[in-house]
């Protein structure tokens, strides 16, 4: 599965997880990808979406 937003398309972002005696080791920061339904151009889509944009297009559309 995808973890990819596919109405802003933000993807996982990598770096290192620094412990308290500074070691690092590889890690991922996963975006919070959700299941819903929105309407695109008049019609009811199933998409994966950031929860960044499921609440902006709650603020655009009220």
């Amino acid at each position: 599965m995808s973890v990819e937003c596919q109405m802003c398309g933000k993807k996982p972002l990598s770096g290192n997880s620094v412990s308290h005696s500074h070691r690092k080791t590889k890690r991922r920061w996963l975006p919070n990808i959700q299941k819903t339904t929105m309407v695109v151009d008049g019609k009811e889509k199933k998409m994966k979406v950031c929860a960044r944009c499921i609440k902006t297009q709650s603020k655009i559309r009220s």
